[in-house]
């Protein structure tokens, strides 16, 4: 846990803000097309979580994992977590693991943030992209016995003293959790320099401390805390996309009259210089994964949005979000 403060966004918010806008063992007798790489399940599978159970990666992973296994486009596929510094030990891991089509990793705008804020020697600019699976909006969210009951009650307290109100995101500085609540400062006239973040490794991490009223407020994914807020445990205040989220009772950050939209991403890579046969066959699979109907009521499940593409688009894709990340960062004096 990191307490991170002079965070200077004003000149940068416009920039960052359109950034918000594991996995793969082949089929050992795939002959490279996609057609016959979807033919056969993929065996050996292993899918790679940068951070610890219960987060948004992990969850994502898993929902990914058993939609594959259901549809028999998989066989005996394995997800695991591997924590720390941001995603980015798990980064290290995969871009070590040159030309291993058996590896890949679930990752996101977090890990692309904390490549840099980590000075991790690994970039994802290296790894083989897979696909974009989905996006969703952030969530302001405090526990059931918080003070705030709406988003208006919140920011008048943190503008009155924002550095009395500890702000917590489940991902490093430069991540979609610490971007989402630096934006808002922003968006409701708080000096960003005044917020008192506090970085968590993972949605995991977050929750207790949402529970345990250890946070003024936290700025996550709610599709990781789905069940605690229909359970009423944590009280979601608002959300950052354009439309109200399916299934949470709470109106967007536009609604509420702060013009701020925000989204967060996620997608998987392979390590670098696997061959084309086993990037086609891995494409293939998630292709047919993302037609599915088990696939489609994940979305739902979930709240998340479809934002599939894959192979040379993600890769362009995901090239333009390291360099707008690096380029915010460097002028906040966080890369």
């Amino acid at each position: 846990m990191r307490q991170i403060r002079a965070l200077r966004i004003a000149a940068v918010a416009a920039g960052i803000a359109l950034m918000a806008t594991g996995c793969g063992a082949t089929s050992k007798s795939s002959t490279g097309s996609e057609s016959s790489g979807a033919a056969k399940p993929i065996t050996g599978l292993q899918i790679m979580v940068p951070n610890t159970p219960g987060g948004g990666y992990d969850t994502t992973a898993r929902a990914a994992a058993k939609v594959l296994a259901d549809e028999k486009i998989t066989s005996n596929t394995e997800v695991f977590n591997l924590a720390g510094a941001g995603g980015t030990v798990g980064l290290a891991r995969v871009v070590n693991e040159k030309g291993n089509g058996d590896l890949a990793m679930l990752m996101g705008l977090g890990v692309v943030g904390a490549s840099y804020t980590n000075k991790s020697e690994s970039k994802l600019t290296q790894t083989t992209p897979l696909a974009r699976l989905i996006e969703e909006p952030g969530a302001i969210m405090v526990s059931k016995d918080s003070p705030y009951k709406t988003i208006d009650d919140l920011v008048k307290a943190w503008k009155a003293n924002p550095g009395s109100i500890a702000v917590g995101g489940g991902s490093s500085p430069g991540g979609p959790d610490h971007l989402l609540p630096m934006q808002l400062a922003g968006a409701v006239g708080i000096d960003a320099t005044k917020v008192n973040f506090v970085s968590y490794d993972g949605g995991g991490d977050l929750l207790p401390a949402i529970l345990g009223n250890k946070l003024g407020f936290a700025a996550s994914g709610a599709g990781e805390y789905l069940e605690q807020i229909k359970s009423g445990e944590v009280r979601v205040l608002a959300t950052s996309g354009e439309k109200r989220l399916e299934g949470v009772d709470a109106p967007t950050l536009k609604e509420s009259n702060i013009d701020l939209v925000f989204t967060n991403w996620r997608g998987i890579v392979a390590p670098p210089g696997i061959s084309e046969d086993d990037k086609k066959s891995l494409i293939a699979a998630l292709e047919k994964m993302h037609g599915s109907a088990g696939w489609k009521e994940a979305l739902k499940t979930h709240s998340w949005t479809d934002a599939f593409i894959t192979g040379d688009e993600f890769q362009k894709f995901l090239t333009d979000q390291d360099k707008r990340v690096a380029d915010v960062l460097t002028k906040l004096g966080l890369a």
